[in-house]
């Protein structure tokens, strides 16, 4: 099982499998982790996209999403990791690309190279995730216990098999080194091909040699001490330098084999060594390996075949000197921190000049895993070894402890990027503090939202979703909130796939309200058409979404335009944007009861406010087919649910009115507009007949056409009063009143039961008594005196009751009009009521 989960590698004491050829392909392309990573929303505010590269940024909110609509399966989980990975890289070699153009200039260049820094961050962070949380999930198993409580290797093993078996049973050791082999990976020196000047293979120290062989040399000067031998110990023995040239290459070596070992290279260091004739210290580098005897363990089955042994035997005393060496100060800084690499000195790692955040938390988590290791040995190895100094056993930390002291370090860059979003989320993962991690980002929308860009929460909530998908999510409000902010941030982009998918994670109540949102903002029927269908695709409540879109539109008060209130028979652009927003209850043919409801509710507040027009555009977005559909969703309509059967009514009852009123309309344009007289020619002679010709033909196409204009005024009449009276006599408990029901809806509260029947109530007070007023102007100029005058009765019937929605004021001025069109009767020597007067 050891030999399947880790093997022996140059860079470390052991790998573990996830440092296997699958993950060294995943972070073969090196990033450096910057501590001075600008914040992305300042690299972002510019709208220019040409010369900042914000478009080509902007990619990844598609890219993401893609990602995840390929990988859906459980099994896919930490492919989806990988390919955001992927995803960000691609970017990042646009962007460098970009400025190797010229693109943009200086400025350009500037927050082109702000974005890669952001995006090799995300990178790495996207490899850590898959790094630790592979293993967390997939290799570790409910039987592993804490490695404090478990057993060790076999007693009196062999250094590598104690150490295999160590790594086999503890997942916290595992979870240090792949930290570690993160770290190595994600680190990319600058400049680092320059640190060397490259040529053929050389002679060690030559500049020293060449002085002490020509001692008289002018070139060189007489005046500086040198050593003057050139064994390795030289410089140390005898405390004097070696020439300038070769202390600056020394230098430039040193740095150069401790970044092949801070990026996980040991084979490459040996090989600079060897390169530039300093064998000694590749033979030096070779000393931490670990021991094994195949010989021995295989216990002499092989006589004839002696296999070679691997590793140091002395190791132990070569630890003790690379300690000694670390901790001298007659050596240079990246000689003592290459030596306290393999020695488990942290002092001298912490010494280096430039170190980063990362380049620190790598330091701190290799001495942890050397003391484990080393501890480890010691216990069960039978051989006896040399004693390490206190201060090196004394070095053992938690991980908590190596972030607290990272997040007080002297640098400013450093305790700067331990205390900024990228540092805490990377500490948070580490530490498999999850719960914390969300909370912390909470934190940040709640502080001050504003300071985060888009991208930024674009990375936030893809590590949610994962952290949720592997149950690592405690508090799931938490985590939603962070989600619909991301979803905030996609409202602005308008790509309806990409809102609707990322809505779908959310509560129901969320879902609702950000996905409204979005739809307010659509306008054009094919991008609502779009709309609809990707939220059916992501699986949203669609009809509840539609209704509190349309709703929110209906309630919203819109400040009037530039030109203020539009003229009378005008509707305004936010009544139409009001009216307009019924289309979404449309496509959904189950939502033809939904609309109907709405619509009503709309046409009761543009009666009540005398918008006729916009009452009647309202009227005309209602499919219709909705009265069949109403009917065909119960098969009868004695069976509609009481809000279909109450609304249905209404409904009728707008249409009755619009038909009346829309009448009434024509016949006074057509009352209003006779015939136009022609003008009488005076008298003149008797020679003049092409003028009296003209003229007698004019006066009788007069006569026809008024002729057909009493005939046509007295159809519609007729027409009109017919449709004023379909009001007044509509069925049942008249206009506007509620069919029977036996009881309210079981959501009445919700519907505004109560305030709806006050409404209606209110209308028909309004209405019904101008309709009568009408209907009387109507029947008086057409001359039908009796039906004003019957026009009484139907008021005064107890049957409907229309009398109890007048005022006193609006019956005096009917029952006025009323009794000016009996003396009009009476004038006519007829009885106040039309009927012929009898002696």
């Amino acid at each position: 099982m050891a030999d399947s989960l880790f093997r022996m590698s140059s860079s470390g004491l052991l790998r573990t499998s996830a440092n296997s050829s699958n993950l060294q392909k995943t972070l073969s392309r090196s990033m450096r982790p910057e501590n001075n990573v600008t914040t992305l929303s300042e690299t972002l505010m510019d709208t220019d996209d040409s010369n900042r590269g914000r478009s080509r940024m902007d990619v990844l909110f598609t890219q993401f999403f893609n990602i995840l609509q390929a990988h859906t399966s459980e099994s896919e989980t930490f492919d989806v990791l990988l390919s955001l990975s992927l995803a960000c890289k691609a970017v990042v070699e646009q962007l460098q690309l970009e400025i190797e153009e010229g693109m943009g200039g200086e400025q350009g260049a500037a927050h082109r190279t702000a974005s890669i820094n952001w995006l090799k961050q995300e990178i790495n962070t996207w490899r850590l995730l898959h790094g630790i949380y592979y293993d967390r999930i997939l290799v570790q198993t409910d039987t592993q216990a804490d490695d404090e409580m478990q057993e060790g290797g076999t007693l009196g093993g062999s250094e590598k098999m104690v150490i295999s078996q160590l790594y086999a049973i503890n997942s916290t050791l595992r979870e240090y080194q792949l930290v570690v082999d993160w770290l190595e990976a994600s680190y990319d020196e600058k400049d680092a091909e320059n640190l060397l000047h490259y040529h053929d293979r050389m002679m060690a120290w030559e500049n020293t040699l060449f002085q002490l062989e020509n001692l008289q040399g002018v070139a060189f000067g007489k005046k500086h001490e040198i050593v003057t031998s050139l064994d390795p110990d030289a410089p140390v023995r005898e405390n004097r330098p070696l020439h300038a040239l070769d202390e600056e290459d020394n230098m430039r070596l040193g740095r150069a084999i401790f970044g092949a070992i801070r990026r996980g290279s040991i084979d490459d260091a040996l090989k600079l060594c060897k390169h530039y004739g300093q064998t000694w210290k590749a033979a030096i580098l070779e000393g931490w390996r670990l021991h094994e005897d195949p010989n021995f363990e295989l216990g002499g089955s092989l006589v004839n075949e002696k296999l070679p042994i691997e590793g140091n035997p002395r190791r132990d005393v070569w630890k003790r000197c690379a300690w000694r060496v670390a901790d001298s100060n007659r050596y240079d800084v990246f000689t003592r921190a290459t030596a306290g690499v393999f020695s488990g000195h942290l002092t001298s790692l912490k010494a280096l000049p430039h170190s980063n955040w990362h380049d620190l938390l790598w330091a701190h988590i290799k001495v942890q895993i050397d003391i484990r290791v080393e501890s480890e040995i010691r216990e069960y190895c039978t051989k006896r070894y040399q004693d390490m100094p206190e201060d090196y056993w004394n070095g053992k930390m938690t991980l908590e402890q190596i972030f607290d002291e990272l997040n007080v370090a002297k640098d400013v860059s450093v305790k700067d990027f331990a205390k900024g979003h990228l540092g805490i989320i990377q500490r948070h993962l580490i530490l498999d503090t999850c719960g914390e991690l969300i909370q912390q980002m909470v934190r940040w929308l709640e502080t001050d939202i504003s300071k985060l860009s888009s991208h930024q929460l674009r990375f936030m909530a893809h590590i949610v979703l994962f952290l949720r998908q592997i149950g690592r999510v405690e508090n799931e409000k938490m985590a939603e909130k962070i989600i619909a902010s991301y979803v905030e941030a996609l409202l602005a982009r308008g790509d309806a796939q990409l809102i609707a998918y990322y809505c779908a994670p959310l509560s129901n109540r969320l879902q609702v309200k950000l996905y409204s949102q979005f739809l307010e903002k659509v306008e054009q029927k094919r991008a609502r058409e779009l709309a609809i269908d990707s939220a059916l695709q992501a699986g949203l409540d669609v009809e509840q979404i539609t209704r509190f879109t349309v709703e929110n539109i209906r309630h919203a008060q819109y400040p009037l335009g530039e030109l203020g209130e539009p003229h009378a028979g005008e509707i305004s652009a936010s009544d139409q944007f009001k009216i307009a927003a019924l289309e979404w209850l449309i496509f959904l043919p189950e939502q033809r009861s939904e609309l109907l409801w709405q619509a009503c509710a709309m046409m009761r507040i543009y009666l009540a406010s005398n918008k006729i027009e916009c009452m009647r555009q309202t009227f005309l977005m209602v499919p219709g087919d909705v009265v069949t559909r109403l009917i065909g969703t119960v098969d009868s309509l004695d069976n509609l649910p009481p809000r279909e059967e109450c609304s249905l009514k209404e409904y009728l009852c707008y249409k009755v009115y619009l038909t009346g009123v829309d009448s009434f309309v024509e016949w006074n344009c057509l009352y209003k507009n006779p015939p136009q007289k022609p003008v009488v020619i005076g008298a003149t002679s008797q020679d003049n007949f092409t003028e009296r010709l003209v003229c007698e033909l004019k006066q009788q196409t007069y006569r026809s056409e008024l002729e057909r204009w009493e005939q046509k005024v007295k159809e519609e009449a007729k027409q009109t009063t017919e449709a004023l009276y379909n009001i007044l006599t509509f069925p049942e408990k008249g206009w506007l009143v509620d069919p029977f029901i036996s009881k309210e809806p079981a959501n009445a509260a919700q519907l505004n039961w109560e305030n709806r029947l006050l409404q209606m109530e209110k209308l028909r007070s309004i209405c019904l008594p101008e309709i009568a007023l009408l209907l009387h102007e109507v029947m008086s100029k057409s001359g039908d005196l009796v039906g004003c005058v019957r026009l009484a009765d139907e008021l005064a019937s107890e049957h409907r009751q229309l009398y109890k929605v007048y005022t006193k004021h609006q019956m005096a001025e009917l029952l006025s009009k009323i009794a000016d069109t009996s003396l009009e009767l009476l004038n006519s020597k007829l009885d106040p009521w039309g009927y012929p007067i009898t002696v």
